[in-house]
């Protein structure tokens, strides 16, 4: 079982193939610069952090490479970042950028200035951070307030988005990135453990997230993050409710089914992991629920091959929903590390009684169904199923090998029984 001591490390081998990835995307996106925006630490950040996938270093830096240059420059946002530096190099960590490449300024004016001294008034600059992308906010965005005065400053210079070719350049993580995967998806295993162990009737769903949320502190994984519901049927999926509404968390009772969607990550390598917990003797349609959401986790994992696209697996999980009248709340699949396709769902709302009473249903169609399954792309299985009312979520992360895929989380597979 994973603990605290046994990170996997990366080595200046993955610092060099990540920068000559950078070199590649320049030559063939035609551009003399590669800008990479890095939202502020303090922000909601999204799981990948382009920023630090360049640098190894505290997020919420530009890193800017050039054409023919190797090392990049990275423009920090406070001096904090440099004490933080300071002390980092005391400690022996793995940093990547040389000290002398490292810029306090993270605004316009430090950016124009790399500019300039690249003379570039006229050059090309790619940039990651002017692509949104659905269905949610995966990728930090080039905030007006930068880019505004760039392009006034540089009228003549093109600056071109990028986020695409660099997501099709590292979706297929490194046998290091692999193994941190690992090492995260260990983890939380054991806060979904955790939870199982905690649920009984009487204690409330703080509790039970307590309980998982504790084992992954304990274990080393970076501010664990937990969606939750629980009760005899519910079609909810997200945050707990007392996270941004007054009021006290749910008492568990006998019947209920607890549902959780465990995030951890290390050095921004995620796992995810869907547990779903019977507590006592619960409704037939959620025993009915578990066994459709298992079927569409197996014909997923059936195509999870090199030779089949990510649409090919996205469309047989839900086909095997539909034919089963269930319906799923979110994605029955997506990638992770980093996020890009993603499977379509919200159709199910449209036949769903109470819903009616909304003004608009929509719908997220399948985003990046033509992608070609390659070894080394991590994916979050998490089909759901709704059956009158009452959902199941199942699932984990897995990884598409050279032959068979590889299951990290089989625990958190199935309906688990407290």
């Amino acid at each position: 079982m994973a603990n605290q001591t046994d990170v996997p490390r990366y080595s200046l081998a993955e610092r060099d193939r990540r920068w000559a990835i950078a070199q590649d995307l320049m030559r063939a996106e035609g551009v003399d610069a590669l800008l990479v925006f890095g939202e502020h630490e303090c922000a909601p950040v999204a799981p990948f952090a382009p920023d630090v996938y360049f640098t190894n270093d505290r997020p919420g830096s530009i890193v800017m490479f050039f054409a023919g240059e190797e090392e990049p420059t990275q423009l920090a946002w406070s001096p904090m970042s440099i004490q933080d530096n300071i002390e980092a190099r005391k400690r022996g960590d793995a940093l990547w950028i040389a000290p002398a490449s490292i810029r306090v300024g993270k605004d316009p004016a430090h950016v124009a200035k790399l500019l300039t001294e690249h003379g570039l008034h006229q050059g090309t600059v790619g940039v990651i951070g002017l692509e949104p992308y659905p269905p949610w906010h995966i990728v930090p965005l080039l905030p007006h307030a930068l880019y505004a005065p760039l392009t006034e400053q540089f009228p003549q210079a093109t600056f071109k988005p990028v986020w695409f070719s660099l997501l099709r350049r590292i979706i297929r993580n490194s046998e290091e990135e692999l193994a941190l995967v690992r090492h995260v998806a260990a983890i939380g295993d054991a806060m979904a453990q955790a939870m199982l162990e905690a649920s009984r009737p009487g204690i409330s769903e703080a509790e039970v997230l307590t309980a998982g949320m504790t084992e992954g502190l304990r274990r080393g994984a970076h501010t664990p993050h937990m969606l939750i519901s629980s009760g005899p049927g519910f079609v909810s999926w997200g945050p707990a409710p007392w996270s941004y509404r007054p009021q006290p968390p749910r008492v568990i009772k006998d019947g209920d089914v607890i549902m959780a969607e465990v995030f951890n990550s290390i050095a921004l390598k995620e796992s995810q992991h869907q547990v779903a917990i019977a507590v006592g003797e619960v409704h037939p349609d959620i025993e009915e629920a578990a066994k459709v959401a298992r079927a569409c986790y197996d014909i997923g994992l059936s195509l999870l091959r090199p030779g089949h696209t990510f649409g090919e697996v996205a469309d047989a999980m839900v086909r095997t929903l539909k034919d089963a009248a269930g319906w799923n709340v979110h994605p029955m699949v997506h990638s992770i590390n980093p996020y890009g396709p993603v499977c379509g769902f919200g159709w199910g709302l449209r036949a769903y009684g109470p819903a009616q009473d909304y003004g608009e249903l929509g719908e997220v169609p399948t985003i990046g169904g033509e992608l070609p399954l390659a070894p080394g792309m991590t994916f979050a299985f998490e089909p759901s199923c709704v059956i009158n009312g009452r959902m199941v979520n199942i699932g984990g992360t897995v990884i598409v090998g050279e032959d068979d895929p590889l299951e990290l989380n089989p625990l958190t597979a199935q309906l688990l029984h407290a």
